[in-house]
């Protein structure tokens, strides 16, 4: 298989970059800046993320790309452009007019192979608060904006471009056509990541990897842990056990209608109600991290209980998916997030874990679904967060709260489906929030909490953008909540867009 390395400085495109690569139906890997595989098997090209740093800050990601260089086709991008020029005896500087947002081509060179098809006073995206003030001898411009004398250029004599605007971000014009011509064009990618392919290398991997081993999965509901467990179940069939755990942070009623719908699908599922022993570990405990690993924690314990009844179980399978993987890396030396099944396992776990789908973004999932024949109403079914409800209370977690969520979660979520509005929205929830308001009922004052609620639209969750729902619909379930879920006096909409916020609230 064809595979592009993305080499991750940091920056908040970088998924992105992994994205544009991913639709051509080719594949990417983002690894950190100085991770570069020992095993290149596969590796057609190489591209250099952006970066919140200088390449002049003494704290800078300076990684050695003598390895690299000129044995792949190489694509920096913002910082990888100004750190290729920097390492090669150009000058980097500050810029006496940065440039950010949108900004023309004023001048080209279209027969270069990077910039083919690229069309006159093309615009790009630019993000960056340094410039290129001197090339090397060898290297030669291939495109200028108007401020920006140095906005691409390439190597001479290694197979190496540059480009100091951001051609994945969707505001640059021709930016999927550049990446097509480096990817494609410069590195002789073949577009053969698809569903079905995906399918036949993965079910054989499983295959060579679990033998006749007993393998347990738990179950969600949700498309990333059913997607994973029909691509098991295809494997190894009935050496695959589903548990499907009420940790007691799920929806409303949700614990007996998944177990429903999973009969249709032929697996074998195992309910286990479990809801007490995460409320025991979970008690006093306000740090969403902390919460995050004692939930991660309790379903291992759970699944390791439950494999005792069954013979020699040796895995345990989850549905982690790509984003998960990246916002729980330390590239930068913070960390996004932790996912409970990335970043929560713990230590001295008894079992191997196995993550068919951890390669694939949640469209990718949804595609790979409906190939394998999964119904609609789980294939649209909106993302829900691992840890359930734990990560829409803020601070503590009780019986009570939870009780007060779900209710007001089910008006919301009922509201979508019955107003035609639920397949508009990627995910949406409502968040319990650690405060209460002032208000007044039937002439008396209340003091209850406030709760918001949370929809957005997204292809993949690396970014998402807020859903402007109709102020009626809004109004409607606004009412609604306040005037049936005992405990809340005070609804608000959340407005933020990913990045900067994330789509959760812990």
């Amino acid at each position: 298989m064809d595979k592009i390395i993305i080499l991750d400085f940091g920056s908040q495109y970088t998924q992105l970059i992994a994205r544009r690569v991913r639709e051509m139906n080719i594949y990417s890997e983002i690894l950190p800046y100085n991770k570069f595989p020992q095993n290149a098997i596969g590796v057609r090209g190489v591209i250099l993320s952006g970066s919140p740093f200088s390449v002049n800050q003494s704290d800078a990601f300076r990684p050695d790309l003598s390895e690299i260089r000129g044995k792949f086709p190489i694509l920096g991008i913002c910082y990888g452009a100004q750190y290729l020029a920097h390492t090669s005896g150009g000058r980097v500087g500050s810029s006496q007019t940065r440039e950010y947002g949108r900004a023309r081509l004023s001048a080209f060179n279209a027969s270069d192979p990077l910039l083919l098809g690229v069309h006159d006073n093309s615009q790009v995206w630019m993000s960056h608060g340094d410039t290129i003030l001197q090339l090397p001898d060898n290297f030669q411009i291939i495109a200028s904006t108007a401020e920006v004398p140095v906005a691409a250029y390439r190597m001479g004599g290694e197979p190496t471009w540059a480009v100091q605007f951001h051609p994945e971000v969707y505001h640059s014009e021709d930016g999927a056509a550049i990446l097509r011509n480096f990817v494609i064009g410069i590195c002789g990618c073949r577009p053969d990541w698809t569903p079905d392919s995906f399918i036949e290398s993965t079910v054989s991997e499983l295959q060579q990897q679990l033998g006749s081993d007993q393998v347990v999965l738990g179950l969600s509901g949700g498309v990333d842990s059913t997607v994973a467990a029909m691509l098991l179940h295809k494997a190894i069939g009935n050496n695959l056990h589903c548990i499907f755990v009420d940790n007691g942070l799920l929806r409303l009623n949700e614990f007996s209608s998944v177990l429903e719908h999973y009969k249709v699908l032929g697996l074998n599922v195992i309910g286990v109600d479990a809801s007490q022993h995460f409320y025991d570990a979970l008690r006093g405990e306000t740090d969403p991290e902390k919460k995050r690993k004692i939930i991660g924690k309790g379903f291992i314990e759970v699944f390791e209980n439950a494999a005792k009844k069954l013979n020699n179980v040796k895995w345990l399978a989850q549905g982690t998916i790509y984003p998960d993987r990246i916002e729980s890396l330390s590239i930068t030396g913070m960390v996004i997030k932790s996912h409970h099944n990335v970043g929560g396992l713990p230590e001295r776990m008894k079992m191997q874990v196995v993550e068919p789908l951890r390669l694939l973004f949640k469209d990718e999932v949804r595609e790979v679904g409906r190939k394998l024949g999964l119904p609609e109403s789980f294939i649209l079914r909106h993302p829900f967060p691992g840890p359930g409800l734990g990560v829409r209370i803020l601070g503590d977690i009780t019986p009570e709260k939870v009780r007060m969520l779900q209710e007001a979660d089910d008006i919301f979520i009922n509201g979508l489906r019955t107003n035609g509005l639920y397949d508009k929205v990627w995910q949406a929830g409502v968040i319990l929030l650690p405060v209460q308001s002032v208000g007044v009922m039937g002439d008396e004052r209340t003091y209850e909490r406030a709760v918001a609620l949370r929809a957005v639209c997204s292809t993949d969750g690396m970014t998402a953008d807020w859903t402007d729902l109709p102020n009626d619909f809004l109004r409607a379930v606004s009412n609604e909540i306040i005037n049936k879920v005992k405990g809340i006096n005070r609804v608000v909409y959340d407005i933020s867009s990913k990045p900067p916020a994330t789509i959760e609230w812990e």
